[in-house]
């Protein structure tokens, strides 16, 4: 490859350090798919000879149906996945092959075929997020009437519907879907033709190879295509906060799985066993789910480190960008499949969810919130009921399970009506409001995210 410039051939460690084949070669279809588009515009630009723009796409083609079959071998020699192509393609079709690299270099080669690959991961990534949704969905609709404590500090604080609960994990997904998108339109600029770093001197037409290729456009400096990572860094923090939002939901699933709270059962499916302890029934695939969170974000940091101090345009430290993104990529994509089968799979224990809720005076904000109906001012109206709180509290019992003349032994204004509101049936229905965790609202909502669905 390197020609005459060198009289003598690289040192073990060099060869060692200077080959990224074991990780590079997952882009094949797509390093073939751009050389086809390149080849193929060279041809008709009259730049190769039309007999050698169809051999090269033949020879491609059959390189593409080798590495299907039977996978890429691997050569540390020729470095990466590139000059696999190119050196199987000469001992396919003979010294036409050389021709294929005319007006490219490796540099804007690399950057094509890599954005081409990552555009290909986000549309995985929203398959799999769209499935993680719908998985939601379902169970949301299933239990929109389902109570159960809602926390804040991890403290009881007022009952709300499983359904309205997982729903707040449907939002995460959907923003997150949102931020793949829209890394997806930000990279899908074509850098083929900027060559080395300057550009060419050939009549080469950009425009046919981007529209071949599925681009949008051209992007429309040729330093910065080729030194460009910024695509690479929006999946990787569109899969950190992903991840995040995943870690967040498994690590509830393993919380309400303890004993202590009892709210689900995890199925057999999703749970593994102990090699001493017969009763064990542990949450690893939730625990897996929340520990690839940990590694996805070092992908993120690990990209943005190595990018901070490269002056432009290419360097060789940027080999090193596929390695953080095809480890985020599996694990998100594995973490997302996981996570859908898990909601989809949860034994949900109704009955000690509402008793869980009942307790800790959870409605304790309903009565403050009758009060000031009435005209209390509501910091006086809090404080009333505060007192009522500390009262059951000194009895040993429930919010709920004060008479009305204990009521109204802390403020005579308590009418018996207010009773009613202290059920936490009666508290979610209450909570009607745009975005609340009513049923009613809970079905809408449920609804409403199914049609958004059937519009995208």
């Amino acid at each position: 490859m390197w020609g005459g410039r060198f009289g003598g051939g690289p040192a073990e460690v060099m060869r060692a350090i200077n080959s990224s084949i074991a990780t590079d070669k997952r882009i094949w279809r797509e390093d073939v798919a751009a050389s086809r588009a390149h080849a193929a515009m060279l041809g008709t630009q009259g730049i190769i000879s039309a007999d050698d723009a169809a051999a090269i796409d033949q020879g491609l083609a059959a390189i593409a149906d080798e590495f299907a079959s039977r996978g890429v071998a691997e050569d540390s020699a020729l470095e990466d996945i590139h000059m696999h192509v190119e050196h199987r393609l000469a001992e396919l079709i003979g010294p036409a092959a050389g021709r294929l690299h005319t007006a490219r270099s490796r540099n804007d080669q690399v950057a094509t075929s890599f954005k081409m690959f990552v555009r290909g991961a986000i549309d995985d990534v929203v398959a799999a997020i769209d499935h993680c949704e719908a998985a939601i969905l379902d169970r949301a609709e299933e239990h929109a009437a389902t109570i159960m404590p809602g926390f804040t500090h991890l403290q009881s604080a007022q009952p709300v519907t499983l359904g309205h609960h997982l729903m707040a994990y449907r939002e995460m997904l959907v923003r997150d879907r949102s931020r793949f998108a829209d890394a997806r339109a930000r990279l899908n600029q074509c850098p083929l033709g900027a060559a080395a770093l300057a550009g060419t001197s050939f009549p080469i037409d950009r425009d046919a190879t981007s529209t071949a290729l599925g681009f949008d456009g051209l992007t429309a400096n040729s330093v910065d295509s080729v030194s460009d990572r910024d695509f690479v860094v929006d999946y990787l923090a569109a899969a950190a906060l992903c991840s995040v939002h995943l870690s967040r939901l498994a690590e509830e699933v393993i919380i309400w799985a303890s004993q202590p709270f009892g709210f689900v059962v995890l199925p057999d499916a999703w749970s593994t066993g102990s090699s001493i302890m017969p009763n064990k029934r542990n949450p690893d695939a939730a625990e897996l789910v929340r520990g690839h969170s940990a590694r996805i974000v070092g992908d993120l940091v690990a990209l943005l480190v190595l990018l901070k101090g490269l002056p432009l345009a290419y360097a060789k430290d940027l080999q090193d960008d596929k390695a953080p993104l095809l480890d985020a990529h599996d694990l998100l994509m594995i973490s997302l499949a996981a996570m859908a089968g898990m909601v989809a799979d949860l034994q949900f224990d109704a009955a000690r969810m509402r008793a869980v809720a009942a307790a800790g005076h959870a409605t304790a904000t309903d009565l403050a919130d009758w009060l000031a109906a009435s005209g209390i001012p509501f910091r006086e109206a809090h404080h009333i009921v505060g007192r009522a709180v500390a009262a059951a509290e000194a009895k040993g019992v429930n919010l709920d399970q004060l008479s009305l003349s204990e009521f109204q032994a802390i403020d005579p204004r308590i009418g018996a009506e207010a009773l009613e509101r202290l059920t936490v049936e009666s508290s979610v229905a209450s909570r009607s409001s745009a975005g609340g965790t009513a049923p009613e609202r809970v079905i809408a909502a449920v609804a409403a995210a199914r049609a958004a669905r059937r519009d995208r």
